[in-house]
């Protein structure tokens, strides 16, 4: 899940049919990796518009947190929100296009946009990130290289780095790496460390942590407990699972097969893939792209704080422990195989909501609104089938295979899945209502 993943922007002009995209990359090598999309300055009147730092230090910010090991598994969708945030104030100090989010002081005049972006993700990640110092200073000094000297090149790292102070000092206290445990004991329905690793719950604390716009975790991140062990609703997501998740099914379809696999791998890093991805197909301004980025990734690190909420609160045991132990559930219409075994094996968190389909569900919506149309036109490399990649021109077409994907993984139940995908749709459409507003003359 550990890949550090490079797309190259110039190859993802054309949707659909395209494979092969994904390269290896390391940090100091994604400015070189990513080719400058077409730029819309040029068509604007100044160079100062073009988005493409704005793409590389989202590559940077994603492979760096991803490959920071005090980071595993789904932490780094917080600190991409923490990145993007930064940029789009920076970005709107310069441009006051749209309500900034946290820094509202403006930018002196002169001041360049590009220099001010890359210097605020320059200093959130090396404050969350400080063991990639030596690597994210050698990119940052290749980014600013690139900018062409003077007082708005100054001016503008100044302001970069003002806008992420703020930030980073708002965000001194909200709760992060706090030391909260998984308590439920082990019982009929309640999750517990899970094969081959064993592994005690990752991030508890991000249950707590306070969100970046939601008002709370509990806002959306309560849906109401898991269908009773008894009832109906949880006999037919057990036995679809059953048949459909097992490494060993011969009921599940290659095609159903494929789909499973293609989203087992690290979801951060597919999901920004495709936002860049975006930037070339749209013909963005850094503006636009600035906004995009972190509507987005803002909205996926509060997709991840609601999801996590609900994980600690109702404990949900995977399929895994359901399907092992289905003669303790208390069901008749249960039958247990001991030697069931999933087809990928469990992240270290409860089943109860699924987490992927939260950033599935988040982004697709997100994204749809910042580019206000329907057809979210997104293509989706995959990080576990070397070389996959999917294009998806509408979110709802995306939602139904993560959906679908997760539950023939034999990793979730359905109704984890789709309660997931949910959150994560309320999640952006309240963030869109609420942030990110045109500024009003």
């Amino acid at each position: 899940m550990r890949h550090l993943l490079g797309t190259r922007l110039s190859a993802l002009v054309r949707p659909a049919t395209r494979r092969g995209l994904i390269i290896p990359a390391v940090l100091v090598a994604c400015l070189a990796s990513i080719s400058p999309p077409a730029s819309a300055a040029g068509r604007s009147g100044g160079a100062d518009l073009d988005p493409a730092v704005v793409v590389q230090w989202n590559q940077l910010a994603a492979t760096t947190f991803v490959g920071d090991a005090t980071k595993p598994g789904p932490i780094p969708f917080l600190y991409m929100g923490f990145v993007q945030a930064a940029v789009y104030d920076a970005v709107m100090g310069v441009y006051r296009q749209y309500e900034p989010y946290n820094y509202r002081p403006r930018a002196p005049h002169g001041t360049s946009a590009r220099a001010a972006a890359v210097a605020a993700a320059y200093k959130i990640l090396v404050t969350y990130s400080p063991s990639a110092q030596t690597a994210l200073d050698a990119a940052y000094a290749q980014s600013l290289a690139s900018l062409p000297d003077g007082k708005s090149k100054t001016k503008g790292i100044a302001y970069g780095t003002k806008v992420a102070e703020s930030l980073i000092a708002r965000r001194a206290h909200d709760g992060r790496d706090a030391p909260i445990t998984f308590t439920k004991p082990p019982a009929p329905g309640v999750w517990r460390p899970t094969p081959p690793a064993f592994a005690p719950m990752i991030s508890p604390w991000a249950a707590f942590v306070t969100p970046l716009m939601l008002r709370s975790a509990r806002q959306f991140g309560d849906p109401g407990p898991p269908p009773a062990l008894t009832s109906t609703a949880y006999t037919r997501d057990f036995n679809e699972v059953k048949a459909l998740g097992s490494a060993t099914s011969t009921q599940r379809t290659p095609e159903e097969t494929a789909t499973a696999l293609f989203y087992s791998g690290n979801a951060i890093i597919q999901f920004n893939a495709a936002l860049r991805d975006q930037v070339a197909v749209r013909h963005q301004t850094i503006v636009t792209a600035a906004r995009m980025f972190a509507a987005v990734d803002m909205s996926g690190a509060d997709t991840y704080i609601a999801v996590w909420y609900c994980k600690m609160k109702y404990g949900f045991w995977r399929p895994d422990t359901a399907i092992t132990l289905a003669d303790t559930d208390g069901n008749p219409a249960t039958v247990a195989d001991p030697a069931w075994k999933p087809l990928a094996p469990d992240p270290a968190y409860p089943d109860y909501v699924s987490g992927y389909n939260g950033q599935a569900g988040s982004f697709t919506v997100a994204l749809s609104r910042a580019v206000n149309s329907g057809r979210i036109r997104a293509t989706l490399p995959s990080t576990a089938v070397p070389g996959a990649t999917r294009y998806y021109e509408t979110g709802a077409a995306l939602r139904t295979d993560v959906v679908n994907g997760r539950m023939w993984l034999g990793i979730h139940f359905r109704t984890a899945d789709e309660l997931g995908r949910d959150m994560g749709r309320s999640v952006a459409d309240w963030s869109m209502d609420h942030y990110f507003e045109p500024v009003r003359a």
